[in-house]
């Protein structure tokens, strides 16, 4: 009887998905995205931070909505395209299990494998490193610190 090896050398690949914002792209784990849901209107939260757009529904919950440009370096921007991804939350609180982020248009799934060329490119906070991915400059969040912001303001 024969066993089959797995070669060590195999690539192991996963799906990411490529989110774009206003002024840059964020890559991002498949698995962190619950869903992606139209772009409505949040019902605002007075005293908020700029990067924290107010409340959406989604399936019965209000979510927090926020801005990832605000949050990191730059401004909240609603552009025709404007479109509303669910967040798994990552950062282990029982209370909450979905943050709701503001993208521009819809992700693209694309698979990434251990061999990411890293991007030359000046990190802004929220932002963990920077990849090439074909003629795409991604950034890569950290989602968990997002979590924190809400939690350090107070919002979740």
């Amino acid at each position: 009887m024969s066993q089959a090896v797995v070669s060590q050398e195999s690539p192991v690949s996963l799906t990411g998905l490529l989110v774009p914002l206003a002024d840059r792209t964020l890559l991002v784990p498949n698995v962190a995205v619950a869903e992606l849901i139209p772009y409505r209107t949040p019902q605002a939260v007075p005293g908020a931070p700029a990067w924290f757009l107010g409340q959406v529904q989604w399936r019965d919950l209000n979510l927090p909505l926020l801005s990832f440009e605000a949050a990191s370096d730059g401004a909240a921007q609603v552009g025709a395209g404007a479109r509303i991804v669910v967040l798994n939350a990552l950062g282990g609180r029982e209370h909450v299990r979905f943050i709701a982020l503001l993208v521009q248009g819809i992700p693209r799934s694309i698979k990434v494998d251990a061999d990411l060329a890293r991007a030359e490119l000046a990190l802004a906070p929220l932002e963990l490193d920077a990849v090439e991915l074909g003629d795409v400059q991604a950034r890569i969040p950290d989602l968990v610190g997002l979590e924190q912001c809400l939690a350090d303001a107070g919002l979740i």
